[in-house]
């Protein structure tokens, strides 16, 4: 029989059972080798409230903690919320993690160091 993916879908090969986890969206039950997973680092503090907090501070060397989050999705969730994307047959067969996204346009290039013209 023909089959959609060489790993089925799940990464579990030589063992039996896995345990379950529960999706964070819907909380759906799915094998914990199967779950879609992401690990969100974040500021605790939103990037407009932070400038506020470091002057009201009293300590001047304090850093303000960050969210750990680990989220794991069932398939569904994962296509839905954009998570993951569905893929042509011929590119479900790279295993390759994606490339980076390069930055477009004007603001980009602002950042890159001019070159100077030598004068003699």
């Amino acid at each position: 029989m023909t089959q959609k993916r060489r790993n089925a879908g799940r990464s579990k090969k030589g063992r039996g059972h896995v345990q379950p986890v529960r999706c964070s969206n819907c909380a759906r039950c799915v094998a914990k080798d199967k779950a879609i997973k992401r690990f969100i680092v974040r500021n605790i503090v939103e990037t407009a409230a932070i400038k506020d907090i470091v002057d009201q501070s009293v300590y001047t060397d304090y850093k303000l903690p960050k969210i750990y989050i680990k989220l794991q999705y069932c398939v569904s969730c994962a296509i839905h919320s954009h998570v993951v994307r569905v893929r042509s047959v011929e590119n479900r067969r790279k295993r390759d993690p994606p490339a980076p996204k390069k930055p477009a346009g004007p603001a980009a290039n602002a950042n890159a160091p001019k070159k100077v013209a030598a004068t003699n």
